[in-house]
């Protein structure tokens, strides 16, 4: 359905002039031809205002149940008006049409439904059709209104969309109601709002439009995190803990931005609106019997291409340290320059002190300060001599040595300052928490991988500015 202002006439800049609502009620009840009409019209909302304001001083009335009033009335009056102007036409009855099966379905008359929308419910008439090949009926007006899909009106789904990516199901239902004024039970909000989200999903896969981009450089971070789902979910796979399943599943988040900005002591910071979002609860693992990149891998590679990733002249990669994504960067991003993300290497550091010398000593925070110190010089022998003493005493020291010593190179970080290369993960994990954490890891909630997955797809959408051209290209295809 194309957007409301593209039906507005424009003035002679080119600039879009907005009808009078007199005017429009005119012209959609009754295509501009009944004259009385908007008389008519304007003498029963002048007549309302007056019995809602009454004939009292302006200093006592209820101004929020006025205008609340009035905001339902207008509502009212617009719907009745597009009902109206809808259900007179009949141009949509042609004795039979192509069922989507291929073969021809039939006229049968014309069947009513009510459809939730902005103006509220909406009782609309459409011409019916069967097919005796598939047994199936339906009504190809509501395809054209774009309301084959859902009891949901394009606007009224739109809506639920945009405000189920935020909270709960149950709270959007709140929300609608208190704001929109539309009734929409809780899991009819998470049935269209999933079912969004699929579309979104599909269309992520489908579709790949290179977006244009002047960055010099471009980061890709990737990490994971745990998205509680229900038992069923879980079932056959080894838990983090030896007494238990496990009760997350892991949702895998890319993030590609530029940060060709600096601030005021020359650090490079994140460029405004530079920050695109992919994600998903998909495997990265590949086996060796497997030909083709497995399915978090397409995804990152579907978003490279969007931001013609591979066409900035600096590009790098930042992770926590985990294999997958270094296995990642080595086969399909060979030029770009693999960073650990600092502040996980002296985590690491923090950790191995607090096991040498104990939680909370002076010697733990001593010995754990003099070796984040070498990080940060790169002083990368004495660090790694330093653990290699406890080594064979601590089974935290020997861990932490062999992270060090595999991703020595990629601690390079006097030399990535020098450069002007970003050394934190700080933009990928701030979308861990603004693009998962915050809407699906909320107390008491479960949820199933399709599910999860279809808000994960809504919520990137919505954080990478792209809901818009997929919304377009829905009620354009």
């Amino acid at each position: 359905m194309p957007a409301l202002s593209a039906a507005r006439p424009r003035d002679d800049r080119g600039q879009r002039r907005d009808l009078s609502v007199t005017t429009a009620v005119r012209h959609i009840r009754s295509g501009g031809q009944k004259k009385g009409l908007q008389t008519t019209v304007t003498a029963e909302i002048t007549a309302e205002v007056e019995r809602l304001i009454g004939a009292g001083p302006l200093d006592d009335i209820d101004f929020e149940a006025v205008e609340t009033a009035a905001r339902q009335m207008a509502l009212r009056i617009m719907g009745h008006a597009v009902a109206k102007r809808l259900n007179a036409d009949h141009s949509d009855e042609t004795g039979c049409v192509v069922c989507g099966c291929g073969a021809e379905a039939r006229y049968t008359g014309r069947r009513r439904k009510t459809f939730t929308t902005a103006l509220g419910p909406l009782i609309l008439e459409r011409a019916w059709y069967h097919c005796e090949h598939c047994a199936e009926g339906f009504a190809p007006r509501d395809r054209a209104l774009g309301l084959d899909s859902s009891s949901l009106s394009p606007a009224a789904l739109r809506m639920t969309g945009l405000i189920a990516a935020s909270v709960s199901f149950a709270k959007s239902s709140e929300l609608l109601a208190a704001l929109a004024g539309l009734d929409i039970d809780p899991k009819l909000v998470e049935r269209q709002a999933e079912a969004l989200g699929e579309a979104i999903a599909e269309d992520e896969r489908r579709v790949i439009e290179p977006e244009p981009s002047k960055a010099h450089t471009l980061y890709l971070g990737l990490d994971g995190t745990g998205v509680p789902v229900r038992k069923s979910e879980t079932q056959g796979r080894k838990g983090k803990q030896p007494d238990g399943p496990p009760k997350t599943r892991e949702a895998k988040l890319a993030v590609v931005w530029s940060a060709d900005s600096r601030d005021h002591d020359g650090n490079p910071v994140k460029d405004p609106d530079s920050v695109s979002y992919n994600a998903a609860i998909e495997t990265a693992a590949i086996h060796d019997t497997e030909t083709e990149p497995p399915p978090f891998a397409k995804r990152v590679l579907r978003e490279l291409e969007r931001r013609r990733f591979r066409d900035a002249p600096r590009q790098a990669v930042l992770g926590d340290g985990a294999a997958w994504i270094w296995n990642f960067a080595d086969e399909h991003l060979p030029n770009a320059t693999r960073i650990v993300d600092i502040f996980h290497a002296k985590q690491h550091l923090f950790d191995a002190a607090k096991a040498i010398y104990g939680t909370g000593t002076d010697l733990a925070a001593a010995w754990g300060k003099q070796r984040r110190d070498e990080l940060d010089q790169g002083r990368f022998d004495q660090l790694l001599a330093a653990l290699q003493e406890h080594a064979d005493s601590c089974p935290e020291a020997q861990r932490t040595l062999d992270y060090f010593t595999n991703n020595r190179e990629k601690m390079r970080y006097p030399d990535f300052r020098a450069r002007g290369l970003c050394v934190s993960t700080g933009v990928l994990e701030a979308g861990c928490k603004s693009v998962i954490a915050e809407r699906l890891k909320n107390s008491g909630m479960h949820w199933t991988v399709n599910g999860a997955n279809a808000v994960i797809a809504l919520r990137c959408a919505i954080r990478s500015n792209r809901f818009d051209d997929f919304w377009e290209r829905r009620a354009t295809g």
